[in-house]
């Protein structure tokens, strides 16, 4: 199953209204669960796990997924002009490549569509976060080496 096949079917049950969907196949096991908070809004997370590694190795289950695109939203606030880029995946979230490299992007940098912001590692798979707007960063809502939720927001970007 690849990204896009796992993103339509997290669109797919948001909008239908289960609260749960169970997927299983030969090597993959997908959860999405989706619940309801005091407005009325609904949360979708995704937990993917490679079965037969995940026994073979003795490990926890954590999600593995390939790099994708920024989800991007408005921000939560009425009055704000700026756009939330929030994670795609579960996993840790880094703003260096590499210990001994500088960050990605600091406050103040501005950015373009398909620029690399930061990466999630994913069970030792290091995915790239690229942007899909451009503007300028103005918060970095997340600490360095710090681990984030599926669709947890991670930078606000002013767009003008």
């Amino acid at each position: 199953m690849d990204i896009k096949e796992i993103q339509n079917l997290i669109k797919f049950v948001a909008k239908s209204g289960a609260s749960e969907v169970k997927l299983e196949m030969d090597d993959i096991k997908i959860t999405i669960r989706t619940g309801g908070d005091d407005r009325g809004e609904s949360t979708t997370y995704l937990q993917q796990i490679p079965v037969n590694q995940a026994v073979a190795q003795g490990m926890p289950s954590a999600p593995v997924q390939s790099a994708t695109p920024v989800v991007e939203a408005p921000a939560v606030s009425e009055d704000s002009k700026y756009i939330t880029i929030k994670s795609p995946i579960i996993g840790t979230f880094y703003r260096k490549p590499s210990p001994d490299k500088p960050m990605f992007v600091e406050i103040g940098t501005s950015i373009g569509e398909g620029d690399v912001l930061c990466v999630i590692e994913a069970m030792k798979l290091f995915n790239e976060i690229e942007s899909e707007v451009s503007g300028k960063i103005v918060k970095i809502l997340v600490d360095d080496s710090s681990p984030v939720e599926f669709d947890q927001p991670l930078f606000l970007v002013d767009p003008s």
